[in-house]
């Protein structure tokens, strides 16, 4: 308890500013990263996140010094050159774009294995501790390094939110962006070197390794919450500041453990609790969804089925024995007994031991399911020119999830038409009839 209180009151200077560096550097990755996962980039992430090492290596010889503004430059620069090396394999060689970035991301680092090797070798004063770019060492950040990662984070930050609009353009629809006169590749530039800028900062806290984990992973993990990209943005930037955070906590309390790794462990937890847990896209939610629309499917083929019996003799107002249920279509006794509670809830059928009945909704519930089945047959038939003993199946599928507004939609294109492929009548209900 101690330990946390010592910690969570930021007294210490050095635990102030390491935390809202870390949290800076993590929110400022993340908001890109959103963009990068959106555009099926993140494995770019990662070749940069390697390739700006030969780049730290090369400012190291150069000015001596293991500050970030003096090793940013290079770290910056090699990460373009992998973003160009990428884009011209891709563009003029017959190298897919994962096979350009594993090429290139080698590549670049094998040559920044080579170069910090070398450094290792020579005698420099302040070669010491180099190494740890690989895997980060954020206690090593001094207040200079710290001012850096927080205005370039700001300046990230303040440059994605000012072009909103377009880079929510580029990413779903570059087209009509282009349309609107947006000029594309110089956005597409822009977002390129934001990305980089965020991998080059953050790569003295988290190292190489890690960084484009640390870049794509709130992003993906805020996809499992929603669809709106705002939303996206602002929960991928919670995501990523809380577990900078939380790794520099632990990493506080155990101060052998490195932070970067803590970092991005806290951030996969967080990943995997989405990955089950997301309200929109998380594992119980779509077996919940499944559940829901197995049981609609169920409910609705008890409809048209007793809507079919009805047919048969022109009396929908009658009582239907169970037996003649199972007979016109195979349910098994549990189906059965499920779907018929679930209706008698609803008020659309009534039942007792003799068998069942439908209510006036329920019979309007079963003509509709019928009608869009028949609807869908005869469009399969006219536009698709398929079969008509090849389109049953298909129907059977599409009835439940046509909507109000496809239906109506398909009742125009057809003429609102009166038999179906099979000659069997297309029901009409009487709101139907008067929209018609």
């Amino acid at each position: 308890m101690q330990t946390f209180l010592d910690f969570f009151s930021f007294t210490d200077p050095n635990v102030r500013w390491v935390v809202l560096g870390i949290m800076a550097m993590c929110a400022g990755a993340a908001l890109v990263g959103v963009f990068a996962f959106l555009q099926k980039k993140s494995l770019v992430g990662d070749a940069i996140s390697h390739a700006i090492l030969p780049g730290i290596c090369l400012s190291f010889l150069i000015t001596e010094s293991k500050a970030t503004w003096a090793l940013l430059p290079g770290a910056f620069l090699t990460g373009w050159f992998s973003l160009i090396a990428i884009d011209y394999l891709t563009r003029h060689t017959k190298l897919k774009s994962d096979s350009a970035i594993a090429l290139v991301l080698s590549v670049f680092y094998g040559v920044g294995i080579l170069l910090l090797t070398m450094i290792q070798n020579m005698e420099l004063a302040q070669q010491s501790g180099l190494d740890k770019f690989l895997f980060g060492k954020a206690a090593a950040m001094v207040y200079e390094d710290v001012l850096v990662l927080i205005g370039l984070s700001i300046l990230i930050a303040v440059v994605i939110f000012s072009l909103y609009r377009p880079f929510r353009l580029l990413s779903f629809n570059p087209e009509y962006a282009q349309s609107l006169g947006y000029p594309i590749r110089f956005l597409e530039g822009l977002l390129s070197g934001l990305t980089v800028l965020s991998v080059a900062i953050g790569v003295q806290a988290v190292g190489v390794v890690l960084m484009a984990a640390l870049l794509i992973t709130p992003a993906a993990t805020a996809r499992y919450w929603t669809n709106s990209l705002s939303v996206m943005l602002i929960l991928a930037t919670f995501f990523g500041a809380f577990s900078g955070l939380m790794g520099t906590y632990i990493s506080y309390t155990y101060p052998h453990m490195p932070t970067g790794p803590w970092v991005v462990t806290v951030l996969s937890v967080i990943a995997i609790l989405s990955v089950l847990l997301g309200r929109k896209k998380g594992v119980l939610a779509s077996q919940r969804q499944l559940r829901r629309n197995g049981r609609k499917m169920l409910e609705e083929n008890l409809l048209k089925c007793l809507y079919h019996l009805g047919e048969m003799d022109n009396e929908w107002q009658k009582k239907r024995t169970w037996a003649e249920i199972t007979q016109k279509r195979l349910f098994t006794k549990k189906q059965l007994q499920r779907a018929w509670k679930a209706l008698s809830r609803k008020k659309l059928l009534l039942a007792d031991r003799e068998g069942l009945l439908l209510s006036k909704e329920g019979e309007k519930m079963g003509r509709r399911i019928t009608k869009i089945h028949r609807l869908w047959e005869l469009y399969l038939t006219k536009h698709l020119h398929l079969a008509s003993d090849h389109v049953h199946e298909d129907a059977e599928a599409i009835e439940h999830v046509i909507t109000p507004e496809l239906e109506k939609e398909l009742e125009h294109q057809l003429g609102y038409p009166v038999l179906d492929p099979h000659e069997e009548p297309i029901p009409y209900n009487e709101d139907d009839k008067k929209d018609t």
